[in-house]
């Protein structure tokens, strides 16, 4: 078996401005064949999750409809990080602006990469522990959302019978919970 190599920039046109970020199109060689291939890449902003878990361990989650899969879909709060924002300063930010609640006790989670395909952004999630709720909602004007608060089974069960299954919310979840059947 041979590892694969990297390909050779050959050039990059910029892209449409987009809501989500600026989209480019890179022009690369393939390492074996040599044929340029032209790519589209969506250069975003760092994003932030978080997965908050109240003083009784209930998880802190968010209903929201979602443009993309046209549906209400239930995830842990999140967002951008503000130009010259710091993430954890973005998470804390996020959590309270989407649900009220606050916390003192923050760590990382993980930093991963949402989709390499074609995205050049980061994703930080955290875990808030022993959240409060202590502010109003804070949303923004493309926002409507149900803050719901569930224990860990039913999280679980959420997860398997596909009512959660946004990939970055589930990879975050897993940090934290036992995700799987019987558990």
């Amino acid at each position: 078996m041979r590892t694969p190599l990297p390909w050779k920039k050959l050039g990059t046109e910029p892209g449409p401005e987009l809501i989500i970020g600026t989209a480019r199109f890179d022009t690369l060689e393939h390492p074996q064949t040599k044929e340029p291939l032209r790519r589209v890449v969506i250069d975003a902003p760092t994003w932030v999750n978080v997965v908050a878990l109240t003083p009784e361990r209930r998880v802190v989650l968010v209903r929201q409809f979602r443009f993309g899969t046209e549906r209400v879909t239930t995830e842990v709060p999140g967002g951008l990080v503000d130009p010259g924002e710091a993430p954890l300063a973005a998470a804390r930010r996020e959590l309270r602006e989407e649900t009220g609640y606050t916390s003192d006790a923050w760590s990382l989670l993980a930093t991963i990469e949402p989709n390499p395909a074609f995205q050049s952004n980061l994703c930080l999630q955290f875990l808030a522990q022993d959240a409060r709720r202590t502010h109003a909602l804070e949303l923004d004007p493309g926002e409507d959302i149900e803050v719901v608060l569930l224990d860990e089974d039913e999280v679980r069960r959420e997860v398997l019978e596909g009512e959660i299954n946004h990939s970055l919310v589930v990879c975050a979840l897993a940090r934290v919970l036992d995700l799987r059947a019987g558990s």
